[in-house]
C-alpha cells in the first residue's frame, strides 16, 4: 500500500531538469540551476524544487532546502515525503520530524517512505515516546503490514533498548527483510544480548532465504567479541573469503577486535597485516589487542609505527596504549605516552587516561607516586573510577591504611555502589579487623546492596555454557563436580594449596576452601577438559576479575591436565601453560 505522489513526467525530460541532475549533491551547480530557474520563471515549478530540495539536502546544506521549501505555495505529499526522506537520511532528524508534523497538520496522504524515514529520523535520535505515537500513525494508516516500515519499527525499538517490542514487531513480519534481520541482531548486541543475537543468527541461516551482508557481519563478530565465540567468529571469516566479500575497514576491524577478544591475537595481527585500508580505529583495535593479552611491547611498537606511518592517533588510542603499558608493567613507556599526548598532539586528557596512569603506577608498586598524581596533576575532584584504581592497587600491595582511606572516600562519593564496600571489606579482612569487615556488610544488608553475581563462559560444538559459583544447573553437574574434586586431588599431589584469603574471612577455613573450589571458571574448565579430546585448548570468559587462587588453581590445572587454559576476565587475558601464566603474575 502506498499513497506515493510523482512528478509530471514531462518535467524529467526537462533541460532544466537534467540540468539539476547533473549537478548532483553539490551545492554550488545547484544553487546556479536555481537561478537559472529564476530567471526563467521556474521557480514555482514544484517538480522541479523538489528534486532541486532534495538533491541540496543531501549535499549537507539544511537551510538551504528549508529556504526552497518555503517558497513552495501549498507543497503536496510528494514534496513533503521528499523533504522528509532526504533529511532523515542525511541526518537531519528533527527536520525530518518538524516536517513530519506539518504535513499530517495539512492533513496531507502518507506513503510507506514517509513512515520509515521519520522512524528512522527518531531511531537516530533514541526518541523511543515519539517513535511509538509515530508507530500508532503507521498502524491508523494502514502501513502496519508494510515490510518496510515494520523493519524500521525493528530498528527503532531496537536502538532504542525496547528489545522485547522490537522482537514482537519482527516475529509479526510476513517477510523479512535483510534489514530487519540485522536490526534485531545488532539490537541484541548492542544491549549486551550476545547469545540471544547469535542464536537468531542461526535463524537466519536455516531460514536461507536471505544470506548476510557486511553489517550482518559486523554484529555477529562484535557478539563473538563478547562472547568470546571463537568458532563462529572464524565461520564469519571463512564465509568472507568463500564469498569474496570485500573486508573494508568496518569489516576488517570487527575481525581484529574479534581474534582478539577471543585469544587468537596473532590473528588479528594476520588480519590488521591483510588489511588494504587502515583507519585510526583499525590501528588502535590492533594495539588495544595486544595489551588485553599483556603484549605491552608489541603495543608500544606498533604504537610508534602507527606515529610515523599511520593516521593520527586520537585520545582513545592513548587509552590502548596506556591501558598496555599497565598490564605489562611498562611505567616508562606509560609515562612517555602520556606526556606526548598533549605535547604533540594537543588531546586534553579525559577521566579514562587519569585511570590508566594511577592503575598503571598501582599495579607497579608506587602507591605514592599514584596518590601524587591525582592530587597534583588532576584537575577538580577526581573521578570515582581513579579512587577506584588506586584503591584495587591498595588491595593488591596491601596497603591497608591507606586502602581503608581510599575506600571511605570513595563511599562518600558514591553511597550506592556496592563494589566499593566489597573492596572496603576485603581491604579491612585482610588486615585482620574483622570488626569493621562485620560492620560494613551489615550496611550493605540495610541499603540492599548486592555484589555483582560472577559467571564464566566457554564454548563447546557451537553451544556456550554458562556457569556460576556453585552452579547446580547444569545437566552434567554431577559428573563436573566428581572431575573437579578429582583435579583438585591431582593438583594437591603436585604442591598445590588454596590461598582461602580469597573468600569470607567469617567462614571457617574448611568452608573457605569449600567455596573456592567450586567458583563459576573451575567448574567451566572441568566441564571444558571432560568434554574436549586431548590436548584440545580451552577457553573461558570470565565477567569478573579472577581471584587469587583461582588464578593459582588454573596453573596446576594446566599442569595435571596437560592443556593450554586461555581465561578472558575482566581486565585482561591469561594464557595459562605448563604451570605460568603469561601476566607472569602481574594483574
Amino acid at each position: 500500500m502506498e499513497a506515493k505522489q510523482k512528478p509530471a513526467s514531462s518535467t524529467s525530460h526537462s533541460p532544466i531538469y537534467q540540468a539539476i541532475v547533473q549537478a548532483g549533491s553539490h551545492l554550488k551547480p545547484l544553487q546556479r540551476v536555481h537561478a537559472h530557474m529564476v530567471v526563467s520563471g521556474l521557480h514555482h515549478n514544484r517538480p522541479l524544487l523538489t528534486k532541486l530540495l532534495t538533491l541540496a539536502c543531501i549535499a549537507g546544506s539544511i537551510n538551504y532546502s528549508r529556504l526552497l521549501f518555503f517558497t513552495v505555495p501549498n507543497p503536496d505529499s510528494f514534496l513533503f515525503s521528499s523533504f522528509i526522506k532526504a533529511s532523515s537520511k542525511s541526518g537531519f532528524s528533527l527536520d525530518s520530524i518538524f516536517f513530519y508534523h506539518r504535513m499530517r497538520l495539512a492533513q496531507l496522504s502518507l506513503s510507506n517512505f514517509t513512515f520509515t524515514s521519520v522512524i528512522k529520523a527518531c531511531a537516530d535520535l533514541s526518541a523511543l515516546k515519539l517513535g511509538s505515537v509515530v508507530h500508532c500513525h503507521a498502524l491508523v494508516s494502514g502501513f502496519d503490514s508494510d515490510c518496510f516500515t515494520q523493519a524500521a519499527l525493528v530498528t527503532l525499538y531496537a536502538k532504542s533498548g525496547d528489545l522485547v517490542t522490537a522482537r514482537k514487531v519482527f516475529d509479526k513480519m510476513p517477510e523479512r527483510t535483510i534489514i530487519a534481520w540485522n536490526a534485531m541482531i545488532s539490537g541484541y548486541e548492542q544491549n549486551g544480548l550476545a547469545k540471544e543475537g547469535v542464536e537468531l543468527f542461526y535463524k537466519m541461516r536455516e531460514a536461507a532465504m536471505i544470506e548476510p551482508d557486511s553489517a550482518t557481519l559486523v554484529s555477529v563478530l562484535s557478539a563473538c567479541s563478547q562472547l568470546g565465540n571463537l568458532s563462529l567468529g572464524q565461520w564469519v571469516n571463512d564465509y568472507i573469503v568463500d564469498n569474496g566479500l570485500d573486508v573494508n575497514v568496518i569489516l576488517g576491524t570487527s575481525l581484529i577486535n574479534m581474534y582478539a577478544r577471543c585469544g587468537d591475537v596473532q590473528r588479528a595481527r594476520k588480519v590488521f597485516d591483510g588489511m588494504l585500508e587502515r583507519n585510526v580505529i583499525s590501528w588502535t583495535a590492533m594495539i588495544s589487542g595486544y595489551g588485553m593479552h599483556g603484549y605491552g611491547t608489541q603495543a608500544i611498537n606498533l604504537f610508534q609505527k602507527m606515529r610515523t606511518n599511520g593516521p593520527w592517533p586520537n585520545d582513545v588510542t592513548f587509552v590502548a596504549v596506556l591501558s598496555a603499558c599497565g598490564h605489562a608493567g611498562l611505567v616508562s613507556e606509560g609515562i612517555k605516552a602520556f606526556a606526548c599526548m598533549e605535547q604533540d598532539y594537543g588531546l586534553v586528557p579525559r577521566e579514562e587516561h587519569h585511570v590508566c596512569i594511577v592503575d598503571m603506577l598501582g599495579r607497579a608498586g608506587f602507591l605514592e607516586e599514584a596518590l601524587q598524581f591525582i592530587t597534583e596533576s588532576i584537575h577538580g575532584e577526581p573521578s570515582p573510577a581513579v579512587w577506584t584504581a588506586l584503591l584495587g592497587a591498595c588491595k593488591m600491595h596491601k596497603d591497608f591504611d591507606l586502602g581503608v582511606e581510599v575506600a571511605e572516600h570513595l563511599l562518600a562519593l558514591e553511597p550506592e555502589n556496592p563494589s566499593h564496600y566489597v573492596l572496603l571489606s576485603n581491604i579491612y579482612a585482610l588486615a585482620g579487623r574483622m570488626d569493621r569487615v562485620e560492620m560494613v556488610r551489615n550496611v550493605m544488608i540495610r541499603k540492599g546492596l548486592k555484589k555483582q553475581t560472577g559467571y564464566s563462559l566457554i564454548e563447546l560444538n557451537q553451544i556456550t555454557h554458562m556457569f556460576r559459583m556453585g552452579d547446580v544447573l547444569h545437566p552434567q553437574t554431577a559428573e563436573i563436580y566428581r572431575y573437579l574434586e578429582e583435579l583438585v586431588w591431582k593438583m594437591r599431589e603436585v604442591g598445590y594449596q588454596p590461598e582461602t584469603e580469597s573468600v569470607m574471612h567469617e567462614l571457617e577455613e574448611e568452608e573457605r576452601e569449600y567455596a573456592l573450589r567450586f567458583h563459576s571458571e573451575k567448574l567451566a574448565i572441568a566441564f571444558g577438559l571432560m568434554n574436549s579430546g586431548s590436548g584440545t585448548l580451552i577457553r573461558i570468559v570470565k565477567n569478573l576479575r579472577m581471584c587469587s587462587d583461582c588464578h593459582l588453581a588454573i596453573k596446576f590445572i594446566s599442569v595435571v591436565s596437560c592443556r593450554e587454559i586461555i581465561v578472558r576476565d575482566k581486565h585482561r587475558f591469561h594464557h595459562f601453560k605448563e604451570g605460568s601464566c603469561s601476566c607472569q603474575d602481574y594483574w
